[in-house]
């Protein structure tokens, strides 16, 4: 009885990494759903306190101020040096390539580019308000800070939101967005979350932002990922559009390449036959029929010598025209001399 082999945990890991054969039938997009405008909503609300409790110069400034003089970074040394590789984590440049290698990877193996897609699009977003909020609102960090106890908001300062902090919700949250089971987007939301709450805090500890630029940073990355059901239209139109054009561009492609063609074969031409004297055609010799048969040849048993080692062999006789003055070998000058009467 044949038994099937039963697959470890590595023989699936490693069966996941084949391409599957074509696009599966239904890819999990996330919908604008109530729950979701409820979350968005809540989040604009706290995108704009904090915003108004920096600009009027409320409580908040106040514990920025205190946050800053109490200076985490001499109050702890011993963790410096691992946070300044941890920071790393929100910065936009490794996180992007990072992140989109593995995006990439999927887009390979489910035939679609939605994932690469919509990271492109949150990474424009972010781009997009992060940057205008920062320059518009122009605050200065706590290492420029000009007067104690304001919001140094407006001086040509980009700090405010935190840009490591959204940087690190957006980059990894797009992760648990594109996850294909609940469970796994459970998961990674919350391992995004406090990924980018450490981020944010980490700046706090070297002294590059204030408190609140964190707290808004992380309010501007989740109003990008809960926005990204609205774009989704944007993103599989963009997809479609990609598609045809790779399909025209073969199709173009495949028209340029001339298909073979056979060579031409030539007529039959008939070549005139000899007649004799007659006007009869000889009849053609038999190839098989002309060559008798070679007898096989056999070697003499011993040793053979090369040629150039064998003693030559001179024929009977002699090779040179007879001459009359010459004697034959073997008879004496006066027997052959012929005999003269005197």
């Amino acid at each position: 009885m044949r038994t099937e082999r039963n697959l470890t945990r590595l023989d699936r890991v490693f069966a996941r990494l084949d391409r599957e054969p074509e696009r599966p039938a239904h890819i999990d997009v996330p919908k604008m759903s109530r729950h979701r405008v409820v979350l968005f909503g809540a989040t604009l609300a706290f995108y704009v306190a904090i915003v108004w409790a920096v600009a009027i110069t409320s409580w908040l400034v106040r514990f920025d101020w205190q946050v800053m003089f109490f200076r985490p970074y001499q109050q702890w040394p011993e963790i410096h040096a691992f946070l300044d590789y941890y920071v790393v984590l929100g910065q936009r440049g490794p996180t992007a390539v990072m992140v989109a290698a593995w995006l990439g990877w999927r887009s390979w193996r489910q035939h679609t580019l939605r994932p690469l897609l919509t990271l492109g699009a949150s990474l424009l977003l972010l781009n997009i308000t992060v940057g205008a909020a920062k320059l518009g609102m122009g605050r200065l960090g706590p290492h420029y800070a000009i007067t104690i106890g304001s919001n140094e908001m407006g001086l040509g300062g980009d700090i405010f939101p935190s840009g490591h902090t959204a940087n690190a919700v957006v980059t990894w949250g797009i992760l648990a967005y594109l996850a294909s089971t609940p469970r796994a987007r459970r998961w990674l939301s919350a391992l995004s979350a406090v990924t980018s709450l450490g981020v944010g805090l980490t700046t706090v500890y070297l002294g590059t932002h204030w408190l609140s630029d964190v707290l808004l940073g992380w309010a501007a990355g989740l109003l990008i990922l809960l926005a990204l059901p609205w774009v989704e239209p944007l993103i599989a139109r963009a997809e479609a559009g990609i598609f045809s054009l790779r399909d025209s561009w073969r199709a173009r492609r495949d028209r340029s390449v001339p298909a073979p063609t056979a060579s031409p074969v030539a007529a039959p031409v008939m070549v005139p036959q000899p007649t004799g004297a007659d006007g009869e055609v000889p009849a053609r010799e038999t190839v098989g029929a002309a060559r008798s048969p070679r007898a096989p040849v056999y070697l003499a048993p011993g040793p053979h010598t090369a040629r150039s080692e064998r003693t030559p062999v001179t024929p009977v006789g002699s090779r040179r025209p007879p001459h009359p003055d010459r004697v034959a070998r073997g008879t004496t000058a006066a027997s052959a001399r012929p005999l003269t009467g005197g």
